[in-house]
């Protein structure tokens, strides 16, 4: 019987753990050690905080308004029933080919989000007859 101990013992030199380097203090440029971290005050803080929630909604405002601008141009072309129909895509709004050849693509892959107009008479509404209307007529079922 052999012992697996003597033969585990022995580790590669590449898979062994080494001991992490023990760094230097930090040192500033007068070569003084510095003991604490950079602090800065709390109403310092604070206004970085307050300036930087501004700019977030900023930026979320403007990408609504990308949104907006992106669905008024592809209800503009007036090729889709629903201009939601069409994923956003920033490029839309600078490139109108970009924005043709995306909604050339979408109603080859599915027909039925193109815009649908109904001509013809349906039998409601106005009626361009200018002859009056003789009741009589359409109880006996004739016009």
């Amino acid at each position: 019987m052999t012992d697996d101990t003597t033969e585990g013992s022995q580790q590669d030199p590449a898979t062994a753990v080494q001991p992490e380097p023990v760094s230097d203090p930090d040192v500033s440029g007068d070569g003084t050690e510095n003991e604490e971290p950079d602090t800065f005050p709390r109403s310092y803080v604070e206004q970085l905080r307050q300036e930087n929630g501004k700019y977030r909604q900023r930026a979320q405002r403007a990408d609504e308004l990308a949104h907006r601008l992106h669905r008024a141009l592809v209800e503009q072309t007036g090729r889709l029933q629903d201009a939601s129909d069409l994923p956003f895509d920033e490029d839309h709004l600078s490139d109108t080919e970009s924005l043709t050849s995306a909604i050339d693509e979408l109603l080859t892959a599915k027909p039925h989000l193109a815009a649908r107009r109904v001509t013809g008479e349906i039998g409601q509404g106005a009626t361009p007859s200018t002859a009056s209307v003789d009741l009589t007529a359409l109880l006996r079922g004739q016009r």
